[in-house]
């Protein structure tokens, strides 16, 4: 049986173990996080869907009359907002070619995608019960505009969907450091 032997070769310079003095290994931007282009495509679609629901329900007419719908409103305004804003720093940042891995950027990152992502996913839960109250349990759909609810609602948990990404990513790069 022919099976190789490993060699061991001394180091002259033996590895410290002050945690102090170790180098840093800076891991290789993933897409998805600020700065690259899948980063930059989940900012479009967040902005997208927000919008979208945004211009769906602010185009119906009786939506005032409806605390849940208000605060669709608003949570889709803020998140649309937020999105376009770090959509335009992605674009910045792919165009000189800089990293967005600096700590405060990333905190800041993590903790506005947090609270827009939390504001929508509850807007749009909110604006599910009260869809589903009218459609199923008063049945006055013929009265309201029931597909638009509906189409809005979609659209923000849609745009929840595609923060999470961005959340877990900017949440998962801050804890490894």
């Amino acid at each position: 049986m022919n099976v190789s032997h490993a060699t061991v070769h001394p180091a002259e310079d033996p590895p410290t173990t002050d945690g102090a003095n170790a180098p840093m290994v800076r891991m290789k931007d993933m897409e998805g996080m600020p700065g690259t282009r899948g980063g930059l495509a989940l900012r479009f679609f967040q902005f997208l869907f927000a919008a979208a629901a945004l211009v769906v329900m602010a185009t119906t007419s009786d939506f005032p009359s409806v605390t849940a719908f208000c605060y669709l409103v608003a949570a889709a305004g803020l998140q649309s907002l937020w999105s376009l804003f770090l959509a335009f720093i992605d674009i910045y940042a792919l165009l000189v070619k800089r990293s967005l891995q600096n700590c405060r950027i990333v905190s800041l990152f993590t903790i506005g995608d947090g609270i827009t992502s939390t504001l929508t996913f509850a807007a749009a839960c909110a604006s599910a019960g009260i869809t589903v109250l009218i459609d199923n349990d008063i049945g006055s759909c013929s009265e309201n505009h029931c597909v638009q609810f509906e189409t809005a609602t979609a659209m923000a948990f849609i745009s929840w969907f595609t923060a999470l990404p961005s959340f877990f990513m900017n949440f998962w790069s801050l804890a490894s450091r």
